[in-house]
């Protein structure tokens, strides 16, 4: 351990983490129980002793500077870090008991929760998780659920969203379809494919039209409002669809299209209430996810976390 290079204490860090989640100096000083003028001389003291400016101060709030951003992810691990040792050291951790409702979508309920969950036993296996597959947004505002998982960043500011990063996405079909109709070698060869749709076939349609796929509404042969069906019906040779790279690339069977097309980016945002700062055991839920999403968004093919 280099001693010597370790220049600021963890009030100046824990200060800086609270600003970012919360969006403000108030805010920060709000769920750190001290004031506003305190929380800023923290964040300068942390910008001197490092030598950078982290955020940008304006008449239309804060903004993280890139060296900010740089340092988010870090200090997010030394906060999750900082849970662990308090609860190791209250022997609290493996004595939560109580239930936790985490809503994601079916697709994410199905192929990615499961591993992302498995922490959760040895850490805190007094805890029990009811997973509501789902992409209503109002799980949570109606108490429906405790944590959720989502694309969008959410706008009810009684919610504390973290952005983990960004899935990305790309065309896949069944290696069985490809031999069966031929494997496309251009763009607009693509278009002739038959496509497997989501709940709304055509939102996909613009960005492929500007890609250089002219898609028609026709093309879609298959289509459902659930993702996990789409996606056996991708597998079972129905045809192409967009589908997350994580899953598309491990998949036994399954090719991308065409090597070169471009991936789409999607965010990948946990959501939860303010009780985040006042329930251990939804806090732990929170924290496994939060690292166990983060950790499969940058082991996806060509991922880039994005911390802003």
């Amino acid at each position: 351990m280099n001693w010597q290079a370790i220049s600021f204490d963890w009030n100046q860090v824990r200060a800086f983490l609270a600003t970012t989640e919360e969006g403000s100096f108030s805010g920060a000083a709000r769920v750190l129980k001290t004031t506003q003028p305190t929380i800023g001389r923290q964040i300068s003291a942390l910008e001197e002793a490092l030598g950078v400016t982290l955020v940008e101060r304006s008449v239309r709030g804060l903004t993280l500077t890139e060296s900010g951003r740089d340092l988010l992810d870090h200090v997010r691990a030394m906060g999750e870090a900082a849970t662990l040792v308090s609860m190791v050291a209250e022997g609290k951790s493996r004595e939560v008991t109580g239930e936790v409702t985490v809503t994601g979508t079916d697709l994410l309920s199905t192929e990615i929760l499961p591993g992302v969950l498995m922490p959760l036993r040895e850490k805190a296996p007094g805890i029990r998780v009811r997973i509501l597959a789902s992409s209503d947004m109002q799980n949570l505002t109606q108490r429906e659920a405790d944590i959720a998982i989502r694309h969008i960043r959410p706008e009810q500011p009684d919610l504390i969203a973290r952005h983990l990063g960004d899935f990305r996405a790309n065309l896949y079909a069944a290696t069985s379809y490809l031999d069966r109709v031929g494997r496309p070698r251009t763009f607009r060869d693509v278009a002739d494919c038959d496509f497997v749709g989501h709940a709304d076939p055509e939102r996909l349609m613009a960005p492929l039209h500007n890609m250089g796929i002219p898609v028609r509404v026709e093309s879609f042969v298959m289509s459902s409002t659930s993702g996990t069906v789409a996606w056996e019906l991708v597998k079972a040779g129905y045809g192409v669809s967009m589908q997350p790279e994580v899953l598309g690339e491990v998949e036994p069977g399954m090719e991308k299209v065409l090597p070169d097309f471009p991936s789409l980016e999607f965010p990948i945002w946990l959501v939860t209430h303010r009780e985040l700062q006042t329930s251990r055991r939804i806090r732990i839920v929170f924290d496994v996810l939060a690292r166990g999403l983060a950790i499969a968004v940058r082991t996806s093919i060509g991922a880039r976390p994005d911390n802003s």
